[in-house]
């Protein structure tokens, strides 16, 4: 069994995220739509799914047979309480497929920007360790306008109101990008320079932006992705105890 991982992009892949996840035990299956793999047919052997970003937008199925496919796929590994965790695209296909809203956003988020979690009462334990308000990455110019029913706002900027939230206890969307290395973020900048200008995004301060504040921004994504391999993705659910250990995870290696 294995979680899914949707790639949109060849730039844009589960990063520090995945290789948690595999540290921590758990196969991915990665589907690189961007190359023509398909939409698994089914939720058989799929331990949860998730859905990474990308340059294009939703409504732009018309271009993309697969965005079609993917949110499907998505509400039925909801309605099926399979874990799930969307990022920047991933998070406004997470929405569309359960009934919220995805639209441009007023003003486009680039670069290093402040996320402030938002205070229900409680936070929520995912979120266990990390300030209530972080340096994050952003890179997009679509935003969930309008939360699905039921879902829970779990952190909100100036410009982007919904940043990261819940739908139910198993499915978790962040607009932003916590799981990017320096070159991934490198990578991104020098690729879509152009988009991210024209978006008013300056790539040169990013850039120095960047050297500054990347160090806390790992320390704080690497907190994020063990509480989403250790309590989201609970590794309990997968093994066989009896059958010696789990493949990827060979502790004699340690």
């Amino acid at each position: 069994m294995a979680i899914v991982v949707f790639e949109h992009h060849a730039m844009e892949t589960s990063a520090r995220l995945g290789q948690t996840l595999r540290d921590h035990g758990h196969q991915l299956q990665v589907v690189r739509l961007y190359a023509g793999d398909a939409v698994p047919a089914d939720l058989d052997d799929v331990d949860g799914v998730i859905s990474m970003g990308g340059p294009m937008n939703i409504d732009q199925a018309d271009e993309h047979e697969w965005i079609t496919q993917e949110v499907a796929f998505i509400k039925s590994a909801h309605e099926a309480r399979l874990p799930i965790v969307g990022v920047c695209l991933g998070a406004q296909l997470i929405a569309h497929a359960l009934g919220g809203k995805v639209q441009k956003a007023d003003n486009p988020e680039m670069g290093w920007l402040p996320v402030c979690q938002f205070r229900p009462g409680f936070p929520d334990t995912l979120f266990g360790g990390i300030p209530w308000t972080t340096l994050q990455f952003h890179s997009h110019s679509q935003q969930v306008s309008e939360l699905p029913p039921g879902g829970v706002l779990l952190a909100s900027s100036d410009c982007c109101k919904n940043q990261a939230f819940r739908v139910g206890l198993t499915t978790y969307a962040f607009q932003y990008h916590f799981e990017w290395t320096k070159s991934d973020i490198d990578g991104v900048l020098k690729q879509f320079a152009d988009w991210i200008s024209k978006s008013a995004g300056d790539v040169d301060a990013i850039r120095q932006d960047t050297d500054t504040h990347y160090d806390l921004y790992r320390h704080m994504g690497d907190r994020l992705c063990d509480s989403l391999a250790t309590l989201l993705f609970c590794i309990e659910h997968r093994l066989n105890h009896t059958r010696g250990p789990a493949a990827n995870f060979d502790a004699s290696q340690s």
